[in-house]
């Protein structure tokens, strides 16, 4: 199992191009899974503020917004990042990452950086909270999962084919979800790592799929369905296996492929990272194929981390595993 600090590990190649390497085993079929690829932007992004730009001292990532223009692939891959406006407090950075020999563009988006720790200013209590209040949880009946309201699963569904799922521990409500439009979750590193700032990118998309919650229990058992999904060895016998092994599980042969991710970071975790996230990921609507999604993510203690806004499309999954046509 590559972690996750080697699998988003970036080098520079310069002061602007910064070089990493999309793992196979942190996609969702056969493309590098959107937050992961997210985390690999973040560490690039990191490497060029500590490095070209440490005298900003602005370490912490505040906003990140970025458009997902075409399938990502395994193996290496670029970042380039052009300074679009250095400042005091903040400053903003676009980046895009290429691929491929004619350096295919597939992500692109602004991102701006800053010192959360020597932020000051007016701050006012608004008394947020989260509706409906989630269950509450304790952290160490957690770990030895004996929560009364809390079950480590032991997979995400389809968690053959969304192979990044296998780097994290996932506690869902022991009973039922609180909404259908909403999934709750407690997470930790499966190998012990702890969440940094650059896994924020990953944390804000790992999560079941809000749409399979609406999968009816006739459809099926989705383990049984785990065996079966993604083993073929690739291109169209991956997309054969699919039709021939899941045709009758049509929840199976869904991939949400990200649109559009944008972040906020609210509190900066330390530099050695926390164990425990909590997340909360909400649907307003999901119709004709594309659903919005809204996520917050807590620490232990409640207090914002991040807020995340998605654009997510619903596909089939032979669109993952078909190979790549042209510039698509």
């Amino acid at each position: 199992m590559i972690s996750f600090a080697n699998a988003t590990a970036t080098k520079a190649i310069d002061s602007h191009k910064y070089s990493c390497n999309l793992r196979d085993s942190w996609s969702v079929g056969s493309v590098p899974h959107g937050g992961y690829v997210t985390s690999c932007i973040l560490s690039a992004v990191r490497l060029h503020f500590s490095t070209t730009h440490s005298s900003l001292n602005q370490p912490h990532t505040l906003t990140l917004y970025l458009t997902f223009l075409r399938r990502t692939s395994t193996g290496p891959a670029t970042v380039t990042i052009h300074d679009s406006k250095l400042g005091r407090r903040t400053s903003t950075i676009h980046v895009s990452l290429t691929q491929g020999t004619d350096k295919r563009e597939e992500v692109v988006g602004y991102i701006t950086n800053s010192n959360i720790s020597t932020e000051s200013g007016l701050t006012l209590p608004t008394n947020w909270s989260l509706h409906p209040a989630p269950f509450p949880a304790d952290i160490a009946k957690l770990r030895s999962d004996n929560d009364e309201l809390w079950k480590l699963q032991d997979q995400i569904p389809f968690a053959a084919f969304r192979k990044a799922s296998q780097y994290l521990k996932f506690w869902l409500p022991r009973k039922i979800q609180l909404e259908r439009s909403l999934i709750d979750e407690w997470i930790c590193f499966a190998n012990g790592e702890r969440f940094t700032m650059d896994s924020l990118g990953f944390v804000v998309d790992m999560w079941p799929q809000v749409a399979e919650q609406f999968r009816p229990e006739e459809d099926g058992n989705s383990s049984a369905a785990d065996a079966n999904l993604g083993m073929a060895p690739s291109g169209e016998d991956k997309v054969g296996a699919v039709e021939a092994k899941l045709k009758k599980n049509k929840w199976a042969r869904f991939w949400y492929p990200t649109l559009l991710l944008n972040l906020e970071v609210k509190k900066a975790l330390p530099p050695e990272g926390v164990e425990w996230l909590f997340v909360r990921v909400r649907a307003k609507q999901m119709q004709n194929g594309r659903a919005d999604l809204e996520v917050v993510v807590l620490d232990e203690y409640g207090d914002i981390v991040a807020l995340s806004q998605h654009v997510q499309l619903i596909l089939s999954a032979e669109r993952n595993m078909a190979p790549r046509k042209g510039n698509l």
